[in-house]
């Protein structure tokens, strides 16, 4: 969890917070977009998380991605806000957050898998056609958004 959430926490418990957040689905010459299986509850998501004081949206989700599977991001296009009632979550610790994620996808990235094993359990690609059946309830709206528009 972010820093700066991490000092919020402090003040406030684990009562209900907004949380600005970022995130990109990164998809190969294949075609394939790369999900990553949480810790925390086993779901497949999209590569992302909580904004730093200071960032912006684009650096947040480079960041993020870096972080959680060691590619780094180049060009970043804007897909979807996603936000509202289905991104509630509540974590093992009991903390809960409300999110508002711009999500972003990119075919331009380098670099080769690797990944902090206290957030991600494993890396994979899947192709639009083929997802695994329990993908985190907070990142479907944006996985949806980006099949339609692969057109599959």
């Amino acid at each position: 969890m972010a820093g700066y959430v991490m000092e919020l926490r402090k003040q406030i418990g684990t009562r209900p917070i907004i949380n600005a957040c970022a995130g990109a689905i990164l998809v190969n010459g294949q075609g394939e977009i790369l999900l990553q299986q949480r810790t925390d509850n086993g779901c497949w998501a999209v590569p992302g998380g909580a904004m730093e004081l200071g960032e912006s949206f684009e650096e947040t989700a480079r960041r993020e991605v870096f972080e959680e599977t060691g590619f780094i991001v180049g060009k970043l296009d804007f897909l979807c806000l996603n936000s509202g009632r289905h991104t509630f979550h509540r974590y093992p610790n009991g903390d809960e957050v409300y999110l508002a994620c711009v999500i972003f996808t990119s075919t331009d990235f380098s670099g080769e898998i690797k990944f902090q094993k206290d957030e991600t359990a494993d890396l994979q690609w899947f192709h639009p056609n083929n997802l695994p059946a329990n993908i985190n309830q907070n990142d479907r709206h944006p996985i949806k958004v980006l099949i339609e528009i692969l057109g599959s």
